[in-house]
């Protein structure tokens, strides 16, 4: 019997450091922690999917919170039962001892950590959901409010205000001004269609 650990941070800035300390708690060699820095959205995880192909039956996975292992809804409860009953593994939430498929394997005991799992799952998809929602809105009233987003516009400078004379007066067409700016002719159009460009 193997004990493994998995970690799981959303990006590459954040820090591991609270999952390792609790894996090694648990009695987890580090040797044996695999950590894939990417969103919880799927499980096409590097890390991840070297652990499943090293986990065989009578091993034992640990994670410290449902939401580290994913935030898929469908999916967690697809890998679960995927290394619980397929591998023959078992899994220990360490932030939630009722998911311990080590113990209470009776039918009473498993019914209530198929419970439990299924609403914590749901909790972190839903957060998941939360998040993307709080993003999008955050988004929409930084625009609103006249943050731009991307990358800095590109300065014109004195050849522009030339060409768009020129092309105002229709004595150059906007693919010759493109031309001339090095730009895309449709970058030239737009600039030249934006308040304050006709003169």
């Amino acid at each position: 019997m193997a004990i493994y650990g998995y970690m799981r941070v959303s990006s590459k800035d954040q820090n591991e450091a609270r999952q390792r300390a609790a894996m090694e708690a648990f009695g987890v060699a580090a040797e044996r922690l695999y950590l894939d820095r990417q969103s919880g959205g799927d499980f096409n995880r590097p890390a991840y999917r070297r652990l499943m192909r090293r986990l065989k039956a009578g091993d034992v996975l640990a994670v410290k919170s449902i939401d580290r292992l994913g935030r898929n809804y469908s999916e967690i409860i697809e890998q679960w039962r995927l290394i619980t009953q397929r591998k023959g593994a078992a899994i220990v939430v360490l932030d939630m001892p009722l998911l311990d498929t080590r113990r209470g394997k009776d039918l009473t005991g498993m019914l209530i950590a198929d419970i439990v799992l299924q609403l914590l799952s749901y909790v972190a998809q839903m957060e998941r959901e939360f998040i993307r929602q709080r993003q999008a809105e955050g988004i929409a009233e930084a625009k609103r409010n006249g943050v731009r987003f991307g990358p800095p516009r590109k300065a014109r400078g004195a050849e522009y205000e030339r060409c768009l004379r020129l092309w105002q007066a229709g004595r150059l067409s906007a693919r010759a001004a493109g031309r001339r700016l090095n730009i895309a002719h449709t970058t030239f159009l737009r600039w030249a269609r934006e308040p304050g460009s006709y003169m």
